[in-house]
């Protein structure tokens, strides 16, 4: 789920970005900022116009693109882009910088420049992003992991680690990029991961693949498929951004699937999904087990109110590196009733 702040959708807090190229800033990899006003002829017109201060020169190298297309959107999305399409590195960008591009490629630059500059997030341009450490395939199907949700995965290792065999469950695994990494981190425990969408649960299949992670992935609703299972840990970073906050249609927000962002539910506080997963979290822990959710800054409060209603213990809340309060969680002390 996304985390969005009272300044900005954008201002999201890095824990941890090691495993982006060049590691750049939450605004640099979410944001829409651009250079200039200027009107955009696109990157197809480079061919038929000479760049200033040059003679006779068509605009065809790696080095040209990068300078015109940092014109309109970021410069480090520009040339994360034009390496992208190009296939060189940021080594030849700078050692070789007349290297040139086929028609083909500046066509496919200049699209891509385009959906950048419309605020569509580089994460579906590039077709992966980064998440603790390892590098993750997305689709419009999917949210784009944030780097906060990075404090689950912490939170939840923490937990696991004197547990021989663990059970863990993933509710609204979406890209399947926590449940991938904790089985990648944990590789005794057994996995499972829901998602409502076939189409995220595609997505999520093929990351598992990729990392050669063993996680059983099932379609449902929350705990729906899981009737008679038992956990010791279920994580959750699920929709909470209330259906009628200005901020979804801002940004890259329209571009990702509003069934990650928001319950849906008219004029309510976006904990719709929350309520759910902790008021089953009981029928479904095994004494001692945890439940760790994500949410938004404002709801740690009525978070914490939940999981002391669940009956659970040892109820808290832990901050991202802004200072937020991102992540609850709760553990169930004896039996089940």
């Amino acid at each position: 789920m996304v985390s969005l702040t009272n300044s900005s959708p954008r201002s999201l807090p890095s824990i941890r970005l090691t495993s982006w190229r060049c590691s750049p800033t939450p605004s640099e990899r979410h944001g829409s900022r651009w250079r200039r006003s200027a009107p955009w002829q696109g990157l197809a017109a480079w061919r038929a116009r000479e760049l200033p201060g040059r003679r006779g020169g068509l605009v065809t190298s790696i080095g040209d693109a990068w300078r015109l297309a940092r014109q309109r959107i970021d410069r480090l999305d520009a040339r994360l882009l034009i390496e992208y399409v190009s296939g060189c590195s940021h080594a030849d960008l700078i050692a070789h910088p007349t290297r040139r591009l086929s028609e083909l490629q500046v066509r496919r630059l200049d699209t891509l420049v385009r959906r950048r500059a419309s605020g569509e997030p580089l994460a579906y341009l590039l077709g992966s992003a980064g998440f603790y450490g390892r590098e993750f395939k997305v689709t419009g199907d999917v949210l784009v992991p944030r780097p906060e949700t990075e404090l689950l995965v912490e939170l939840a290792l923490e937990r696991l680690r004197h547990v021989a065999e663990p059970v863990v469950a993933d509710l609204g695994t979406g890209s399947g990029a926590l449940a991938v990494t904790l089985k990648c981190l944990c590789p005794q425990a057994r996995v499972v991961a829901v998602d409502l969408s076939p189409a995220a649960l595609a997505v999520a299949r093929l990351n598992a693949s990729l990392h050669r992670a063993t996680v059983r992935f099932v379609e449902g609703d929350w705990y729906g498929p899981l009737t008679d299972e038992h956990f010791d840990l279920i994580v959750a970073n699920p929709p909470y951004v209330a259906a009628a906050d200005p901020h979804l249609e801002r940004g890259g927000l329209p571009f990702e699937p509003r069934l990650a962002l928001t319950d849906g539910v008219l004029g309510g506080d976006g904990l719709g999904c929350t309520r759910v997963i902790v008021g089953g979290a009981v029928r479904h822990l095994l004494p001692g087990g945890w439940l760790l959710i994500e949410h938004g800054h404002e709801h740690g409060v009525a978070v914490r109110h939940l999981l002391h209603r669940a009956g659970l213990s040892e109820v808290a809340t832990w901050p991202d590196l802004s200072g937020s309060e991102r992540v609850s969680g709760a553990c169930l002390v004896g039996g089940r009733d």
